[in-house]
Parts: structure tokens; sequence; C-alpha cells
């Protein structure tokens, strides 16, 4: 997917600041915001620490974004739920979809990051939709803000594949 369309979507919903962790599937998506004036990144060393920092951006009167990758996401258990879930704060995400290819039907092997990945959201109550295309982009950012305000609770949006 294009990263430029992203980050326009994001100008669009008035984030302020994006929260997170490069990875190889978003790099150009870190990039194009790493070159952007009106949007602020934010980088930190753990993906829980993500979450905090969103969060104490959301209660200071900002709108943030949360980017991190599936693998990081599993990590941040205890320090989503006592902030950004906890807070009831409507924080959208946007989280690469490690392994995702390793789900098909007769995959040599399951990436467990992926297949722990969409349970976990289900069990901690986090809306969230597959992002594949760039003809998604704006629809799926714009349905996770929609989830999130409505609810008062974080919403996600999935990345499949990289950015480019």
């Amino acid at each position: 997917m294009q990263a430029s369309l992203i980050v326009d979507e994001l100008r669009k919903h008035g984030v302020t600041h994006v929260v997170g962790v490069p990875d190889n599937g978003a790099r150009t998506l870190f990039e194009t915001l790493w070159a952007a004036d009106d949007i602020e990144v934010i980088g930190v060393t753990r993906e829980g620490e993500a979450y905090a920092v969103a969060s104490g951006l959301y209660v200071g009167g900002s709108t943030p974004m949360v980017i991190i990758q599936n693998t990081g996401f599993l990590e941040t258990g205890d320090a989503f739920r006592g902030t950004a879930y906890n807070m009831g704060l409507p924080i959208v995400m946007l989280m690469g979809y490690r392994g995702h290819q390793t789900l098909v039907p007769g995959a040599e092997r399951i990436d467990t990051a992926a297949s722990f990945f969409e349970p976990t959201l289900k069990a901690w109550d986090i809306p969230y939709t597959l992002m594949q295309q760039d003809d998604e982009v704006s629809d799926q950012i714009a349905g996770a803000f929609r989830a999130a305000s409505e609810r008062s609770l974080p919403a996600a949006v999935l990345l499949i594949g990289t950015t480019t």
C-alpha cells in the first residue's frame, strides 16, 4: 500500500502524532511520516511504551495514532490495558500483520505471531479490520476512527503486507 495514501488519511482525521516502533513492513510509512511537517513521529523503544505516550498525548488534547507490528502488540498487554483501554481513550492503531501469509491453508509453517494475533484482539475487545490494498485505505482508517469514537476505546486497522 502507498504510504502517502495512509498519511493523507491520517491528516483527514487530524492526527497530530504517530507513536510507535518502525518495522520492515511499515518502513516506507515511517519515512513518509518523518518527512511530513504536520505529524510528529515519536519513536519508543518498546511497544508497550507507545500506549502510555499516546494516552498522555490524548489526555493533553492531541490526536495520536499508534503504529506497531503484531509481535510488539502481543508484548504490550498490561501497558495497553492499564492506559488506553482502562482510560477509555479512542486511540486508533495501525498494526502490521507479520506472518499473515502463513495462515493460508497448506502453508509450510504457521507463524504464531499471526495465529495468536486476531484471537488476542477479540479477547481484548478490540474492533479491527484488515487493510490489504490502496483502495481500502480511506474506508478502513475512517472506520477505525469511527469505531474508536463511538466506543471511546481503541480500535485497529491491521496492515497486510508492506507500505511502498
